[in-house]
Parts: structure tokens; sequence; C-alpha cells
């Protein structure tokens, strides 16, 4: 047991160190005027974490356009005996990083295990596109496979739309504005969500998630207000007054509260701690600016209680070490209210980003491995 937390502290060790290269890496690169942090930080991920899939003979690997949106199909060559499954997946990264290169391991190894046609969505990233142009990309894409599902051997009414991360937030905004405009259109409904540690909110940036994990890597909590202004409007001045909590009105705020508060999270998630963060003013210039942050489209954890009932049936995977943590619990509690069915994986070891490594050589977790043959589990069970 003592060799298992070594190793595993030690693995962990490599993450904090890859880390601290990236972010430092790129504030060097910056100063020296090689590029932005940004573009030092894309290299640097593309050659350190980007792992390359084994060359396999019973997959046709493709990259093809969706309505003008790139994407990579990967597709069983074996005789199916009738029409498979679809899984559409937008990538993590904070709508900054992230590419269907990064993901073709992961995207390979669901495609092979559960026997379904997945696509990989090569949606555009801020700071070059900001919102709602990574929603409308994985929109479109979406909207053109459920159209085109029979072209790629695919039931329609068996197509799931899955993400981590950015891409959690992606998926969720899909579906609700997918399931709105499925009563008025032929199109077919989606049959699951599957939301990996997703980001679903930027109302509140100290709930306990938000303070326990607050310096753990690979996500801190001060980047992940980074990330979402990056998507929203790329206006960094903000940061403080997002993160403090005076960038909302105190009556919208305690409006939310039914939905996103400390007190809805269970028990057994606060007792790392958590402080009450009580905001009474705020800034009417900095509260126009985060205005379209209030969309469902952009917090789907705000979507009304119509719009949250109309949603497919979820997959929730959320990760202790995470300050995300919480935004994935609260909206499995808003499901669960609503009644649509949710399926629950914690992991219990887990920090932000474990699915990538699940199969990394020598940065390679047993909990990241556990956790992606959880959601394979899932998946072969529609």
């Amino acid at each position: 047991m003592d060799l298992v937390i070594w190793t595993l502290a030690m693995m962990l060790a490599l993450v904090v160190g890859l880390f601290v290269l990236l972010v430092s890496g790129g504030n060097i690169a910056q100063n020296l005027g090689l590029g932005t942090q940004i573009t030092f930080v894309r290299y640097l991920r593309s050659k350190v974490l980007r792992t390359k899939h084994k060359e396999d003979a019973g997959l046709v690997i493709q990259d093809v356009q969706f309505d003008g949106v790139p994407v990579r199909v990967y597709q069983p060559r074996s005789a199916a005996a009738g029409k498979r499954r679809g899984i559409l997946f937008f990538h993590g990264g904070g709508w900054v990083f992230g590419s269907i290169d990064d993901y073709e391991h992961l995207c390979w190894y669901i495609a092979k295990e559960t026997g379904s046609v997945v696509v990989s969505v090569e949606y555009r990233l801020a700071p070059e596109h900001r919102y709602p142009t990574q929603f409308e990309d994985c929109l479109n894409a979406t909207l053109h496979f459920l159209k085109t599902a029979e072209d790629y051997g695919v039931d329609s009414s068996r197509i799931v739309v899955s993400g981590d991360s950015a891409g959690g937030n992606l998926t969720a905004a899909v579906c609700l504005r997918i399931t709105a405009m499925e009563e008025s259109s032929d199109l077919p409904a989606l049959c699951a969500q599957v939301l990996i540690y997703p980001a679903l909110q930027m109302v509140d940036f100290n709930l306990p998630s938000y303070q326990q994990n607050q310096y753990v890597p690979l996500l801190f909590r001060t980047r992940m207000v980074f990330f979402v202004l990056q998507y929203l409007n790329g206006d960094m001045s903000l940061g403080e007054d997002v993160l403090s909590g005076q960038h909302l009105p105190v009556e919208l705020k305690n409006n939310y509260r039914k939905w996103i508060k400390a007190d809805l999270i269970p028990s057994e998630f606060q007792v790392r701690g958590h402080k009450p963060n009580l905001v009474l003013t705020h800034d009417d210039d900095v509260y126009d600016l985060v205005k379209p942050s209030l969309e469902p489209t952009f917090s789907p954890l705000l979507a009304s209680d119509a719009a949250i009932g109309r949603l497919p049936p979820a997959y929730i995977l959320t990760c202790e070490f995470d300050v995300l943590r919480d935004d994935g619990l609260l909206f499995k509690k808003r499901l669960e209210d609503k009644g649509v069915p949710v399926s629950w994986y914690h992991v219990q070891d887990g920090f932000h980003g474990i699915i990538s490594f699940f199969d990394n050589g020598y940065l390679t977790f047993p909990s990241g491995k556990q956790a992606v043959d959880n959601i394979v589990s899932f998946l072969k069970d529609i």
C-alpha cells in the first residue's frame, strides 16, 4: 500500500511539474517576445499531453466537415447487427486550448470499446473567437449529424452528446438548445448527455469546491476565471470582481440561490471546509459586461425548470479535487429534481483533467482509466 501511495504521489508531482512548466513557460515566452502565452501553451500541450493511439485496422478514421465545422469521425469497420450508436464529443481546454488531435486517443478508445461511431468536433477557440462561436460550432455539427446519421450507419435515435470540462459546458448548452427545438422540428430526440467535470456557471466562484481546491492542479480557481472571461469577452480586468462576487447585483444572485448555493451540496462534500462569501455591493459597469454569461447557453445551470426537465438522461462525472466538482453536483440535483434520470460517477481521488491521463505512459493514473472505463460502460448500455 505504501508503495502504491508513493507511486501516485510521484505521478502527481510530475503532473504538477508539467502544469508549472506550461504556465511559467508561457509567461517567459511572452516576455521574450516569442509569442503569446496562449500560443506557447497550445504548442507545449500538443507535444507533451498528446497520446498517439496504436494503428488499428478495425477503425476508419477520417477528417470531414459538418456544416462547415471540422470534425474527425471514428467508424468501426466490422459489420454490425443493426445501426450503431453515435457519439459526439466536444473536447475540453477552457474554450481556449484543446483540439481533436489532443483527444484522438480517447475518442479512438471509446469508438473501439463501445463499437460506436464517434464524432470529435474541432470548434473554434478563444481568444480568436468569443462566445457564442464555440457553442454555435458544436450546435451546427450536432444538427448535421442528427440529420445525416444514417450516412454513417448510425441510428438517429441513439445519438449521445458528450464532452469534458469546457466541452461538458458545450454539451449541456447544445442539449438545451436542441431539446427546445425538438417540439417545432422533425429532429430526432437526443439519447443521452455525458458531462465530464463540466463548467456550468459564472455566478459563484466561492462554492465549497472552489474554496477547497483553489490551488489544486490542473485547474486553479483563478485560472477558471481566466478561461470563462476569455470565452466571454476577453476582458481580464473583470477578474477580481468575478472572483469576489461583485459582478452581479445582489438581488439577482439571491434569485439564483434557488439553484446555486452551498446548502444544496451534500454535506459530505463540505467537510473539508467552506466559508460563506457575503457580498452586498456590485459594479454596474462590470455587470453590463458580463450579462451574456447569464444566458443558459453560457451557464446551463441557469436554465429554466421547464428547459431542464426536457433534457435527455445524463451521465455526470465529478472529481473530489476539482474546482468544478460542485457545478456537476448542482446540475445533478437540478436534473433529478425535474425527473431526468442521472447516472453519477465520483472519482474520490481524482483531479480536474483526469481522463487525459487514462493511458498516457508514465503519466497514466489508475483512477483515470477507471473513470474512462466507467464512461464506456454507461455508453454500452445505451
